[in-house]
């Protein structure tokens, strides 16, 4: 999985085009960054940029943005409806795909840092990245504004988290730090902007008061009335959408509404979304209704057909979903070509190499199986089956993704040893740094075939099912993939055996080589029961 963070820096300027065009060419100038959205308001005189990259490349963008603002705006004279505190107001990191919040929070503090030190501009930390409860939400730091920075900054409990415990009248200071990804979500109602109100106050977490809470966690919610449409909303953002999520915020709007004689007429998200979300509300609604959807782009269908997402104007994923909208040229060895991966394995290189192509067969198996189970579902002769081929389907579906991406992961695996390898080791003090780091790279390298074997293993009782109860007519391609699995098993368990005598972790090398053993052993017998069990199908033809 790509490594994504989202980064969304507020600059206090949203009427000089000039000065925007020069952030946003910032942003741009950095590689394997993309700039998504610029979003200014000229009553609030205040831009909000949304770019995503890896996790290297989003800090740096981030600096060169913050750079070009701190140079082209002059908070002495700004004015504007929205606090804030600085040219550089807030940037905040926020996980996408493949990191974590601490992730995002070292991203932050990298970001701080670096401001603080050549740029010599005060930077205070927020959120998930604040330990400190005075200081940890926007609001309390923000306090006074820019206003009342100048007599708060020399005071101890509001020393900056990095740079100078000093006023700069032209930039301010500048609020870093992480926070989880918010959705800004509206659901429609053909009713009245009270109603929706009402439903609002009885869902967020507020609620109507300390005294009357609200159901769902991590939501703000209000109600208005959108003469454009002719209906109400009950406006959110989601805090957290793991903790409250699209369906779960619109099937409670629905139950509200029922009890108000009140139709629902779908819902919208305003600016991007995460694909996870997404993918969240498709697999409640799979579950409540008993489908069988394994494709990603078929899942981001149905959750935009349940949740109503195209009532209000049509909602485009690849215009939408955060992941759909980077476009890059991919270097991962799975997105290469048939023909591309082959010569790349025949190319003078020690990688890719057995693991990879381990990975990438037992991938292959397993896919076969989930081939036969698909051509056995919803035959009208098979119909009797559907129940049981249904359990199989997706967890060979599953199983099939995770070998496809071992593929890369072995791949880097190998690079990093050969990496530390290279480390410098003219002193004593190098020559241990690159010891351990070498050994790492040996458990490593060791750990992504054993996991592939284990993934492999997975696969077998499902791929034995659709033995027993597939269509006849595809039992060569039921070998086959057998066959593949128990290849890609023997695969990976020769990439365990070569590296572990090179491991010194004595605990390591014994349990990762008696379970890799009993893995492989496992695999021949599962090989044998399935060729007998097609065997003895025979009649079934």
């Amino acid at each position: 999985m790509a490594r994504i963070v989202e980064c969304v820096p507020n600059f206090s300027e949203g009427r000089d085009r000039s000065v925007i065009d020069a952030i946003a060419e910032a942003v741009r100038s950095v590689p394997e960054v993309s700039l998504l959205s610029v979003d200014p308001g000229e009553s609030t005189n205040r831009t909000v940029f949304t770019f995503v990259g890896s996790p290297e490349a989003i800090v740096e963008a981030a600096f060169q943005a913050a750079k070009r603002g701190y140079e082209l705006i002059d908070m002495r004279k700004h004015q504007g409806e929205h606090p804030r505190l600085g040219a550089v107001d807030v940037v905040p990191f926020v996980p996408v795909a493949g990191v974590t919040m601490e992730d995002c929070v070292a991203c932050s503090k990298a970001f701080a840092e670096r401001v603080g030190e050549e740029l010599q501009i005060p930077v205070y930390l927020y959120e998930e990245a604040q330990p400190a409860e005075h200081r940890k939400a926007l609001r309390q730091i923000r306090s006074g504004e820019y206003e009342g920075l100048e007599g708060r900054i020399t005071k101890p409990e509001w020393k900056p988290d990095y740079g100078p415990a000093k006023f700069v009248p032209t930039a301010g200071a500048t609020v870093t730090g992480a926070r989880f990804f918010l959705i800004a979500y509206n659901v429609n109602l053909l009713g009245t902007k009270n109603q929706a109100h009402r439903i609002a106050l009885n869902i967020r977490e507020q609620g109507r008061g300390p005294d009357q809470p609200g159901r769902l966690k991590a939501v703000k919610g209000i109600g208005w009335y959108l003469d454009q449409y002719d209906l109400a909303q009950v406006s959110v953002n989601l805090d957290n959408y793991h903790e409250s999520s699209l369906h779960h915020v619109f099937e409670e709007v629905k139950k509200d509404a029922a009890e108000l004689n009140v139709a629902v007429v779908g819902s919208e998200i305003v600016g991007l979304v995460p694909l996870e979300a997404l993918l969240l509300a498709a697999d409640y609604y799979i579950e409540r209704e008993n489908l069988l959807i394994t494709d990603e782009r078929a899942k981001v269908r149905l959750a935009v057909e349940r949740l109503g997402l195209s009532s209000v104007a049509p909602f485009v994923p690849q215009e939408r979903v955060i992941e759909y909208m980077i476009s890059e040229d991919s270097d991962k060895l799975v997105d290469n070509t048939v023909a591309g991966f082959v010569s790349s394995v025949a190319a003078r290189t020690t990688a890719p190499g057995g693991g990879s192509v381990a990975a990438l067969v037992g991938a292959m198996g397993v896919a076969l199986g989930a081939m036969v189970g698909w051509l056995t579902y919803g035959k009208r002769k098979f119909e009797h089956l559907d129940a049981e081929v249904r359990t199989v389907i997706p967890p060979l579906e599953e199983i099939r993704k995770e070998l496809t991406e071992m593929v890369d992961a072995d791949t880097q695996a190998f690079n990093d040893y050969v990496a530390a390898a290279g480390m410098p080791k003219d002193t004593a003090e190098q020559q241990k740094a690159r010891r351990e780091a070498m050994q790492e790279g040996l458990k490593t390298a060791t750990t992504v075939p054993f996991n592939t074997m284990q993934l492999a293993d997975r696969a077998w009782e499902p791929l034995e099912t659709v033995a027993r109860v597939g269509q006849y007519s595809s039992n060569s391609d039921v070998l086959v993939g057998a066959k593949a699995l128990e290849a890609a098993v023997y695969g990976a368990y020769r990439n365990v055996l070569i590296n572990l005598p090179s491991v010194e972790d004595s605990d390591f090398t014994q349990e990762v080589g008696r379970k890799a053993e009993e893995l492989y052993a496992r695999a021949q017998d599962k090989l044998r029961e399935i060729e007998t069990i097609i065997n003895q199908r025979s009649g079934d033809a």
